[in-house]
């Protein structure tokens, strides 16, 4: 009987108890620090449309490759042997994807591909073993298998076209990847909400990180006066869309979710607002990292047309992805950042005609701008949500 039960349990993950984010969580999102940077590299090297769109795609693959593994921890503790050693087997997975990143849609497409399908692997096969006693749970593990094996082997097929045909067949790759979840419904996982939460507000931070790294490749070797007040310039931008999710945002989210209705409603809400929708503000930052290194690199001269976009396009989608983030919770528009979207789309027509540090500069001062106004706006709501005292045990 002894015997039974410690295979039992060895072929078994335990189920996670707490809602604190673990030592080895951190750890494993280090690999995705240096998958964020190789995809600014590559939009870096091939400053025009076609990189732009590659690195996007590239991106999106990373990005639900790590949303897959948010969900796992907030199943199985991460900390259990037997965890842990699929979770290093997964970082070593991850870590050939990132290094292949560069060569995805050249010479190391396919090796891309089959690194990407053992990061895959190893995730459906945790789940596999955590939904052993909880048959709800297994359905939706089987039916995310099953979308997780075509993404794969259509990225596979794609290693063996180019041009168009093989970005098309990426993003085939991802739409049916990323509808798994809406096709086979959401009734059947398990989460710890606030584990959750905090685990995309720790993305978002790493994300930022690269904004912070770009600036100081741009700067480079060589610091003139004019790439320290970028560098100083950028930072503030950095801090300024810390503030835009961190301040306020981040906190009624976690919490609204943290109360929501156990099971479909509770999952839903999940993975709509943080797997979903977290990506755009990803991806916006990302953008705006590609922008900060083009902009240091040059800071007297005007930006090109994608640079350009990079910047005022990613501001656009960081705070766009704000408003439907906002809708997704409360069903309501948050006018003023839908309304400097709008302004940082218009600024293209004049962004590629004046120097790089002048639009990096009105940028930074538009969206502080909207801060101090927000600020003053929310008035005594704003210190209650800050300071009231939540934890996931007192949510009801």
């Amino acid at each position: 009987m002894a015997t039974e039960t410690a295979t039992r349990r060895r072929l078994t993950p335990v189920m996670r108890q707490g809602e604190q984010v673990m030592p080895l969580e951190l750890f494993f999102d280090l690999v995705f620090v240096l998958a964020l940077t190789q995809c600014t590299q590559v939009m870096s090297n091939d400053p025009h449309w076609g990189g732009l769109v590659q690195g996007l795609l590239v991106l999106a693959v990373l990005w639900w490759s790590w949303v897959g593994y948010a969900w796992l921890t907030s199943v199985v503790d991460p900390e259990e042997d037997e965890v842990r050693a699929v979770l290093f087997v997964a970082m070593a997975g991850s870590l050939l994807v990132a290094l292949c990143v560069p060569g995805s849609f050249g010479n190391l497409a396919l090796a891309f591909a089959l690194s990407y399908g053992v990061v895959r692997i190893a995730h459906i096969g945790l789940f596999w073993l955590a939904s052993r006693d909880d048959p709800n749970l297994r359905k939706s593990v089987v039916g995310l298998a099953i979308s997780t094996a075509i993404a794969i082997g259509i990225l596979s097929a794609a290693s063996l076209t180019d041009g168009f045909a093989q970005g098309a067949l990426w993003g085939l790759a991802i739409v049916l990847d990323m509808a798994g979840p809406y096709f086979f419904g959401a009734e059947g996982w398990k989460l710890m909400p606030a584990h959750f939460a905090e685990r995309h507000g720790l993305i978002i931070i790493i994300a930022l990180g690269e904004s912070i790294v770009a600036i100081g490749v741009g700067v480079g070797t060589h610091l003139t006066f004019g790439k320290g007040t970028a560098a100083v310039v950028g930072m503030a931008l950095a801090a300024a869309m810390w503030w835009l999710y961190f301040d306020v945002v981040a906190l009624v989210a976690a919490r609204r979710l943290v109360r929501a209705e156990a099971g479909r409603v509770q999952n839903e809400m999940a993975r709509d607002s943080y797997s979903f929708l977290h990506f755009p503000m990803v991806a916006g930052i990302v953008l705006v990292a590609l922008a900060m290194k083009k902009t240091l690199a040059e800071v007297g001269e005007p930006l090109a047309i994608v640079p350009a976009f990079a910047l005022l396009g990613g501001l656009a989608m960081y705070l766009l992805a704000h408003v439907a983030f906002r809708y997704r919770h409360i069903h309501t528009v948050n006018a003023r950042r839908t309304g400097l979207a709008l302004v940082f789309l218009a600024l293209l027509s004049i962004a590629t005609e004046v120097p790089a540090l002048v639009i990096l500069a009105i940028a930074t001062s538009l969206v502080w701008i909207l801060i101090a106004f927000e600020t003053r706006s929310y008035g005594e709501n704003r210190a209650r949500v800050r300071h009231e005292d939540f934890t996931p045990e007192t949510a009801a």
